[in-house]
């Protein structure tokens, strides 16, 4: 099944490592002009160096202020995967208040500041667009000392379903996509010790976590013409983990 996207510009955060830059270049192989942010240059440059097609930005996305005036200044887009995520770790007892809004600022309120920026601009140009949010698992599979994490992916699919249901009538769709652990630098951060992976692979009906493949092949397809009716949807991409 051959996707394209030649004529369409595309936006990805987190797009300097892990899954976003995954999905940075496979946007740009199939003919997006592809503009990926990320809050780290390092990862940018080498983004850049192996892909000169990519456009990069240095954005923090935590800032609300900053971050909307970056990603306005980008100009318009017809595509967005906002897949900067992050992570702390810790007993729900013992979560503190800056473990919370380090992880919520990103995972829920950068998503929604970046989404709100873009989908204004497809609905003031009337050009429609598609909208992918990295989601997980974990959205709605409890995870031993992933409280902030869990609640902030449940929170990604409430505002994804909203976004779907409101932005429908513009012909902008949203979606996410729920993989469980990808062994990205964030998945490895959370998953490296084998005592704790192993339990978990054992209740997967096919016995590994996902790919970062896995995730973006998803991706490019609710992006694309292919899905063109898929709406509102938060697509499991957890090897029967929730059949099990």
């Amino acid at each position: 099944m051959e996707i394209k996207f030649d004529g369409k510009r595309a936006l990805v955060t987190g797009g300097g490592k892990g899954i976003g830059r995954g999905i940075a270049i496979r946007l740009a192989e199939c003919g997006a002009q592809t503009v990926a942010v990320s809050r780290t240059e390092a990862d940018l440059a080498a983004l850049r160096a192996e892909h000169p097609s990519i456009e990069t930005h240095v954005v923090d996305l935590s800032d609300w202020t900053t971050a909307r005036r970056a990603i306005e200044s980008l100009g318009h887009f017809d595509l967005l995967v906002n897949s900067a995520g992050v992570s702390r770790i810790a007993p729900f007892v013992d979560v503190k208040e800056e473990d919370f809004d380090f992880v919520f600022n990103t995972n829920i309120k950068a998503l929604f500041n970046v989404s709100q920026a873009v989908a204004k601009s497809m609905i003031a140009r009337e050009t429609g667009g598609a909208i992918v949010n990295i989601s997980s698992a974990a959205s709605t599979q409890a995870v031993s000392e992933h409280a902030v994490y869990c609640s902030s992916k449940g929170a990604v699919d409430s505002l994804t379903t909203v976004m779907a249901l409101e932005l429908a009538r513009y012909n902008i769709r949203t979606n996410a996509v729920n993989p469980t652990a990808v062994m990205t630098d964030m998945g490895k951060y959370s998953w490296s010790d084998p005592a704790k992976a192993q339990p978990l692979i054992n209740r997967i009906p096919l016995r590994r976590f996902a790919e970062v493949e896995d995730v973006v092949n998803a991706v490019i397809w609710l992006l694309s013409d292919k899905a063109g009716y898929v709406n509102g949807v938060t697509l499991p991409l957890e090897g029967g983990l929730l059949v099990a």
